[in-house]
């Protein structure tokens, strides 16, 4: 009897359990189906507009995209080409995330972010796996070196060690000459502000970096004895984007729309040359 009874109150247990698992799981299946539904009825660009709001990715590189240190605010020349399109969208708000350069467009595809905007080359392996908007601008690299170095272009960088930072293009351009036995060594940094500083410290002779960052920083601090080679003619010049998830059509048709606009009334080249670029990077709409 006893043996019956203590079967009958498991089974009794059991069977509350099962019912009360059976109402959790189709409680949280409800709840998930409701949540993705909503997720996948609006896009990336309509949910921006709801909220007011678009987040866009930078590893906080002067002169493209970052917070400047005494305003707080959205600074650069990515920051005010995206900063005027979302406003024209109807995106009163542009919020930045920092992230490193070459954790760009992986931050992006985990959904952490709407768009990359960080003066990033438009490049085959990366339209791989983003879409990129019509071009903002054009840009190639600089050679900077300290004011008395007689370094006077790529040919004096035979017996030298050069930087270059992590995820650049000019990275990989430095990579390729040494390879080809035009530079005796490059090294990696992590930030354009380490590599002008390794230079001005001269733990390295020279950085090939991007010449919009290295103008700008140079011009903008005066602790760096520093300057760009003149004349010189870019080698690894190419064209900047801003990048987008592959599902995002709609917020990149609505960009490139905008785009078009600001160049063909003059800001885009406005907003150039305020930050020491000129017609030489413009490039027409359309394009």
């Amino acid at each position: 009897m006893k043996h019956f009874t203590k079967l009958f109150l498991l089974m009794v247990i059991a069977l509350v359990l099962l019912a009360g698992c059976t109402g959790e799981k189709t409680t949280t299946g409800s709840a998930s189906a409701t949540n993705g539904g909503s997720k996948s009825s609006a896009s990336t660009l309509e949910k921006a507009k709801e909220k007011g709001i678009l987040v866009v990715a930078s590893s906080n590189d002067v002169p493209f995209a970052y917070i400047d240190k005494d305003t707080k605010k959205f600074t650069g020349i990515d920051a005010e080409i995206i900063t005027e399109i979302a406003k024209r969208l109807g995106i009163p708000k542009v919020e930045m995330k920092e992230v490193k350069f070459e954790n760009l467009l992986l931050e992006l595809n985990n959904n952490r972010v709407d768009m990359v905007t960080d003066g990033m080359y438009i490049k085959p392996e990366r339209q791989k796996i983003a879409n990129f908007t019509n071009i903002w601008y054009s840009e190639g690299e600089a050679l900077v070196v300290l004011k008395d170095s007689p370094i006077k272009g790529l040919d004096d960088l035979k017996d030298k060690t050069v930087g270059g930072q992590k995820g650049t293009a000019f990275l990989e351009f430095a990579q390729k000459l040494q390879k080809e036995g035009k530079i005796k060594d490059v090294k990696v940094f992590n930030s354009q502000s380490e590599l002008l500083l390794a230079v001005n410290t001269k733990k390295i002779d020279a950085t090939i970096t991007d010449s919009a960052v290295a103008g700008y920083s140079i011009t903008n601090d005066k602790t760096l004895n520093l300057k760009l080679v003149s004349p010189y003619k870019a080698e690894a010049a190419g064209n900047i984007g801003a990048a987008v998830r592959k599902s995002d059509k709609d917020l990149l048709e609505a960009v490139n729309k905008e785009l078009d606009k600001l160049k063909e009334e003059g800001f885009v080249l406005k907003v150039l040359k305020k930050y020491g670029l000129n017609e030489d990077n413009f490039v027409p709409a359309g394009k």
